[in-house]
């Protein structure tokens, strides 16, 4: 897809100034008022880190894309993705609010990524535009299954009207990425596939909102619903097509795949995290905020969305034919 590289680089700093704005305008609205331990906060009160971490994440997708998955893209992207991680939790302890730490923050973030796009690009002179299907397709998985994380956070607190806001701009920006590396991916672009590729994204959206509409503990099946038309939608943008059509038993076994894996990965993960790794309470503790409270758990559920979606890249990551027979 030749408009892959504008389109990534784009989206890269969508992200970024929704990573910024999450910083100096959600962020302290998670924060409790005291020490005291009546007011410790409760399951899931940082929601506004989770959404933080995941549109950091969200910088690298959109980086790989722009690369058309090439490791000379990829490599630097992870590890901006890592370095951003560690300064997220230091600007964390320095609790930034307002519009100016909110514009200083995003001009700064979006000067750092075009400092590295601008390496890269210089890096790639004069060579030969190359596509790795595989990992541009493993792109479009997990940030289909970052956004089912996205839209399905929930908070104890107040505050689900910002939650709702930072939870459908999250999940929005992710269907983007995932539908946009899924094209990238594609052998061809037909106009069959690039109105697939529209489709794809118009009832995406409508699935995040409908799903942000629904009552806080009754998510789980439309969520469930919008994961499998999602990464099911990926598979066929991404995938072969062999005389023209697709092979529909092997996207209704990814159906199968999509709708039962992430939640399956997701509880997978995080019942072990949770009991033998407190890295939700370490990460806290970083950033300088007041702990969960004992009766609770602080957990970091990007952590475990971005694991589970590597995870649903191992299985649903076959774009060519021979790949794909491998299912049977």
């Amino acid at each position: 897809m030749r408009s892959a590289r504008p389109v990534g680089l784009l989206l890269s700093a969508a992200a970024v100034v929704l990573w910024a704005y999450g910083m100096t305008r959600w962020q302290p609205l998670t924060e409790p008022l005291g020490p005291w331990s009546e007011n410790l906060p409760g399951n899931n009160a940082y929601w506004a880190r989770d959404l933080r971490f995941i549109a950091i994440m969200a910088v690298p997708l959109g980086l790989v894309l722009a690369g058309r998955g090439q490791l000379r893209w990829s490599h630097p992207a992870v590890a901006l993705g890592g370095c951003w991680v560690a300064a997220d939790v230091a600007i964390d302890r320095a609790d930034p609010s307002g519009i100016e730490a909110t514009v200083l923050l995003a001009v700064a973030g979006c000067g750092v990524l075009g400092v590295l796009a601008t390496v890269l690009l210089w890096r790639e002179r004069g060579r030969p535009l190359a596509t790795d299907r595989k990992r541009l397709t493993g792109t479009a998985c997990l940030a289909g299954v970052l956004m089912l994380v996205a839209v399905g956070i929930e908070s104890p607190t107040d505050r689900e009207p910002e939650l709702n806001q930072g939870a459908l701009a999250t999940a929005a920006l992710l269907v983007a990425v995932a539908v946009g590396a899924a094209l990238a991916a594609a052998p061809a672009r037909t106009r069959a596939r690039v109105g697939l590729a529209l489709g794809l994204t118009v009832v995406a959206l409508l699935g995040v909102g409908l799903v942000r509409a629904a009552a806080p503990g009754t998510r789980l099946l439309p969520e469930a619903a919008l994961g499998a038309v999602l990464l099911t939608g990926v598979t066929l943008l991404a995938w072969d097509w062999p005389g023209g059509r697709p092979i529909w038993w092997h996207h209704a076994l990814a159906a199968l795949i999509a709708l039962v894996g992430p939640l399956v990965f997701l509880v997978a993960i995080a019942v072990p995290i949770m009991l033998l790794l407190p890295i939700g309470a370490t990460f806290t503790a970083l950033a300088g905020n007041s702990p969960i409270n004992a009766a609770d758990s602080d957990v970091l559920l990007s952590l475990f969305g971005l694991l589970s979606g590597l995870a649903m890249s191992l299985l649903l990551a076959r774009p060519r034919v021979e790949d794909r027979r491998q299912l049977r």
